[in-house]
């Protein structure tokens, strides 16, 4: 009966979104795929520095304390939401990937199964707060900041959708929406005042605008997708979603729980140096985490393709590594620019959140690296062993914490932070080798290290000799950087001639 009734549905309005994506697309080609990542990249370019100034505007006006405690309740609400749904948006993102006909039948399932869950994991968050020790108005705050970040979520699996069916221009257009609104209703209360309420109503008012109008857009364009869930199907999702939430948790946690430790352990204010820092370091990795998704589905699709996979991963190397070398090693050397807008803080606080930037963005540098391995292990039926080695980075990480967050605070944080993900980065390669069966490529990764180590060493020789202003600095050290890349053989000039005949 479940199949007849899956056959009925792909005839329906929604069908022409989840059917054979095969039959719609072309053959996957490398140069249309790098086309579609960077229009996702300049979209979120183009959105994620303002909001990220802004938000530098919100943390001077209301305070590093205020803010530190803001901080703290919404990673914790973060770590809980990344999960709400249970693993079932990957889950989701990988089978219609490798199988298109899977969505059609299930998606009636899925959704009221989806918000479900939501309504859960949101009376979750309220408990685990108030058993944290949080209670009245700081209780209220977590609800409101839960609910917003739960409607994130849901939205996000609907582009979930999007992306496993390879429309990943559509799905680049919808990343910044949510993100644009914050920006714009924050700029509107900066004639009538910042505060902590105001500025957590405001992020939640743009996050449900976002869901409602993204269902909405979706609802008309593919059809209404009919709510009748089943038990059977709903049972059958959670057991192949389970091991994708296992891994959302642990890697939301690994990412999440420093800002909470800090506040609990060490202090709100420092918290709020923590959160200062960590701004930067979220906006920048926004950068992988627009392009690995997409590397996400492509690695699933290719599932039983190892040479495909192969050239997938090399290629995802340099297009992970690369733009972000010189974004750290400018953060090396010039780290207190960052902060220019904090007119409230003393010099000790600045110098503070200018070593906890510098310490995360070593953390930004190992990522770059080694985050596509992580892509790779996850989207190929991988996910217990890169659960073990995420749940024993969390463990060391907490321990880290207790011993040296009470004395050293925000700074103990970014230093646990970094040592963790050294230790889990070289847990991906090795499972990559050993367990995937894809070549590391290990010359590659030699050429990148020489690079970003001589994009340093000129650096350190401008900035010691040469005593220039930090932008003319900066442009020398860029355009050293471009040579390198060419030097060491990162990048080619046969390449880029082949790419300008290509577009030409």
């Amino acid at each position: 009966m479940a199949a007849g009734l899956g056959k009925a549905t792909t005839k329906t309005g929604y069908a022409r979104l989840f059917g054979s994506f095969a039959a719609h697309l072309p053959a996957p080609a490398i140069k249309r795929f790098f086309g579609n990542i960077s229009l996702a990249v300049l979209l979120n370019l183009l959105v994620k520095p303002g909001w990220v100034l802004a938000e530098n505007v919100v943390q001077d006006r209301i305070g590093n304390a205020a803010f530190g405690t803001f901080a703290a309740l919404l990673n914790f609400a973060l770590v809980l939401a990344s999960v709400s749904d249970l693993g079932i948006t990957q889950h989701t993102t990988k089978r219609v990937a490798a199988e298109p006909g899977f969505l059609p039948e299930y998606f009636p399932t899925v959704l009221p199964l989806r918000g479900a869950l939501s309504v859960v994991f949101l009376a979750v968050m309220v408990a685990g707060g108030w058993l944290m020790g949080y209670r009245g108005h700081t209780l209220t705050l977590l609800a409101l900041i839960g609910a917003g970040l739960l409607l994130t979520q849901y939205a996000q699996f609907l582009r979930g959708a999007v992306q496993a069916h390879q429309h990943f221009r559509t799905d680049a257009w919808l990343s910044v929406l949510e993100k644009a609104l914050m920006l714009g209703l924050v700029l509107a209360l900066l004639p009538i005042g910042i505060t902590l309420d105001r500025y957590v109503t405001v992020r939640t008012a743009a996050a449900g605008f976002t869901f409602v109008l993204l269902y909405a857009l979706v609802t008309r364009l593919f059809g209404r997708v009919p709510w009748r869930p089943r038990r059977a199907q709903a049972g059958e999702l959670l057991r192949g979603s389970l091991p994708f939430a296992l891994i959302t948790l642990l890697y939301g946690m690994n990412e999440r729980i420093d800002m909470l430790m800090i506040e609990r352990l060490a202090s709100p204010q420092e918290a709020g140096y923590y959160a200062g820092a960590y701004r930067w370091v979220d906006a920048i990795m926004m950068y992988l985490w627009t392009v690995l998704p997409l590397f996400f589905a492509k690695f699933a699709h290719s599932l039983h393709r190892r040479e495909e996979q192969r050239e997938l991963l090399w290629f995802g190397q340099r297009v992970a590594t690369v733009p972000l070398l010189f974004v750290v090693a400018f953060v090396l050397f010039h780290g207190e620019l960052l902060f220019f807008q904090f007119r409230h803080s003393t010099p000790a606080e600045l110098a503070r959140m200018t070593l906890c930037a510098q310490l995360l963005f070593l953390n930004v540098l190992v990522h770059a690296f080694f985050a596509i391995y992580s892509t790779l292990l996850t989207s190929t039926s991988h996910e217990r062993p890169v659960s073990w080695l995420v749940a024993l980075s969390i463990a060391l990480n907490i321990g880290l914490n207790v011993l040296l967050l009470p004395r050293y605070g925000a700074v103990a944080g970014a230093l646990n932070t970094l040592i963790c993900a050294i230790i889990v980065s070289g847990g991906y390669v090795w499972l990559v080798r050993q367990r995937a069966g894809v070549a590391v490529p290990w010359s590659l990764l030699a050429r990148l290290g020489l690079t970003f180590g001589g994009l340093c060493a000129l650096w350190y020789a401008l900035q010691a000799y040469a005593g220039l202003p930090w932008l003319a600095e900066s442009i020398l050290a860029g355009l050293a950087f471009v040579a390198l890349l060419f030097l060491t053989g990162v990048l080619r000039v046969g390449e880029l001639r082949g790419a300008l005949k290509s577009r030409s």
